[in-house]
């Protein structure tokens, strides 16, 4: 008998961006697994990465809320223990709730343990980690606060653990289980050979867009990402083995994509594709329909508000992301138009931040505010409209149209766009120091954020 309430599985990779997995068809990635289990799901051929980095994306995917709303607006600033998080509302709901992996959420002391408490956000179940990307030595917090080791390749360990949770769980409750795996991430070639013997170096070929193509980093992303794929593999047999695949939701995504060398950049924050879009694939038997490909975007702070909606749960007023079950269960037929994406503190040149990689655009503040649609890419800096790509017609965005004549109309419509996503959330497209001063964010003479969470957030454990 179906349970009353589906259970959620949420299963997120760092920086794997939406191109690099099988079924995109873009890149020679190895993903049988993922790809077969799109065929079951719906994919999100427009899914948004809001703030391409991690703790941004972090903080609102647990809470529904934009980083100028949670003051996350950069990497290292821990996530307030009054914020309303989707464990939360889980828990509140009679579910178990469980974390396993990387959290990025605590704060810019990246080894210090996460002990029980509210600064696992409504999580009861945990075996995680604040930052950890050494992948064959990775430490974690357990349940009790006590600092472990995985045991081998942190990948394998976290999914054997989630695996070994799942059969040992009283299942008189549905549960909520949030899965995070560090791969693929630098450094890229800490995977096991096995998996960098399935790719030639020599053979992989770069984006259209790539004019550098960094094969040795490539080489051990696909196979990071391949290993990943054997892991989604086991978790789902687990999930049919049991019997409880009709029952659950399962989601797979990313936290954000990596440029790897397209428009001669590297890393995140960026707002082309390769940097701001990501995996997205969902799974409920039964309510949302198999094989569907969607092209209405859909925004990382509208994650909470739609499993909420597909677990029939209410959704906290203080969410500003917009609960897109009718539309993947076929209710309605009238998505949003657009999301919003933003970068309200970007590392630049001149930035004595430690991030002089990047280049400053012949020196316009590189802070930006833009929408994606079904269609288009708009985006504007401080100093002016900047980037406008017609995604059909250029997926690999290799024209930028934004002085082009011929679409005013459109340039225009999509600045009204942005206009009302910023309205609607109180945001404003000023420099960073606003946002540093706002937030009460501040860097020691090394450019890391300093701890201030004593004068910030209630951070008793």
């Amino acid at each position: 008998m179906a349970q009353k309430q589906p259970n959620v599985l949420f299963v997120f990779a760092d920086q794997l961006r939406a191109s690099s997995l099988g079924y995109a068809g873009e890149e020679a990635v190895r993903t049988p697994n993922i790809d077969a289990f799109a065929d079951t799901g719906a994919v999100y051929k427009n899914a948004v990465s809001m703030l391409p980095v991690c703790g941004p994306y972090r903080g609102s995917l647990i809470t529904g809320r934009t980083p100028t709303t949670t003051g996350l607006v950069i990497n290292d600033i821990p996530l307030r223990t009054d914020e309303i998080s989707i464990a939360h509302c889980f828990k509140d709901a009679g579910y178990d709730t469980a974390y396993i992996g990387k959290w990025h959420l605590d704060g810019p002391n990246r080894l210090a343990p996460v002990p029980p408490g509210p600064r696992r956000q409504g999580f009861d179940y945990w075996m995680g980690a604040n930052f950890e990307h050494n992948y064959d030595r990775s430490y974690f917090t357990d349940n009790d606060g006590n600092v472990q080791m995985w045991d081998g390749w942190d990948a394998e360990a976290q999914t054997s653990h989630a695996i070994d949770f799942l059969k040992a769980r009283d299942d008189s409750n549905p549960f909520c289980m949030f899965l995070s795996w560090g791969p693929p991430h630098h450094p890229y070639r800490l995977v096991p050979q096995e998996y960098l013997d399935m790719y030639d170096p020599d053979a992989i070929e770069g984006r259209p867009n790539c004019p550098d193509v960094p094969r040795e980093d490539l080489w051990g992303y696909y196979a990071q990402t391949t290993l990943l794929d054997d892991q989604f593999q086991r978790l789902l047999n687990t999930v049919e083995d049991m019997g409880i695949a009709d029952d659950t939701i399962i989601v797979f995504t990313s936290d954000h994509g990596d440029m790897h060398g397209s428009h001669g950049l590297y890393k995140k924050q960026w707002p082309w594709n390769e940097a701001i879009k990501i995996p997205f694939v969902i799974r409920y038997p039964g309510r949302v329909p198999a094989g569907q490909e969607i092209d209405a975007p859909i925004n990382v702070i509208d994650v909470m508000p739609t499993l909420l909606g597909l677990a029939g749960l209410s959704i906290p007023e203080a969410v500003e992301g917009v609960d897109l079950s009718p539309y993947l269960t076929d209710l309605r037929d009238d998505p949003p138009e657009s999301v919003l994406i933003m970068n309200p503190c970007p590392f630049s040149i001149g930035d004595t931040r430690g991030h002089d990689q990047y280049p400053d655009y012949k020196g316009e503040r590189l802070e930006y505010r833009g929408v994606i649609t079904d269609r288009y890419t708009y985006v504007r800096t401080i100093d002016r409209p900047w980037l406008l790509y017609d995604n059909r017609e250029d997926p690999y965005q290799m024209r930028n149209l934004i002085d082009d004549p011929g679409l005013d109309d459109v340039r225009a419509h999509l600045e009204t766009l942005m206009q009302r996503h910023m309205s609607a959330i109180g945001d404003e497209l000023l420099p960073r120091d606003h946002y540093y001063e706002r937030f009460n964010v501040t860097f020691d003479d090394r450019g890391k954020v300093v701890d201030l969470v004593e004068n910030m957030y209630d951070r008793k454990g």
